[in-house]
């Protein structure tokens, strides 16, 4: 059986603030710096999400902005591909472009269909 990892290191200052989120993953052989992670796994035994949502202090409000939004627009997507649940997609690609027109960063009307443009 084949594994791969994913390792996240976190640098944090003085007062436990992250300041820098590096990772890495054993496939990609490759790493990267980021400002934002947001990681959700289901607890198979409790039946809940565990997150782990982390920025660093040098993360700007409108990338948090456009960091959530974008997350959603692919949240739509994933929902979509692993439940075939399309109306439920559309509701939640919805919900982003609201969301979106509200942080001014989409244009009003401008919908997502299956997480492109359209």
């Amino acid at each position: 059986m084949k594994k791969s990892e994913i390792k996240f290191t976190v640098t944090l200052d003085d007062n436990k603030m992250p300041e820098k989120i590096d990772w890495s993953a054993s496939d990609a052989k490759a790493e990267s710096t980021s400002k934002a992670v947001m990681i959700a796994l289901w607890d198979t035994k409790e039946k809940n999400t565990l997150r782990i949502d982390l920025w660093t202090k040098d993360m700007m409000v409108d990338e948090m902005k456009q960091f959530y939004h974008q997350n959603l627009l692919s949240m739509a997507d994933t929902f979509e591909r692993a439940t075939g649940e399309v109306e439920a997609a559309k509701a939640m690609r919805t919900f982003a472009q609201e969301f979106g027109e509200r942080m001014n960063l989409v244009m009003k009307n401008n919908f997502y269909s299956l997480g492109k443009n359209i």
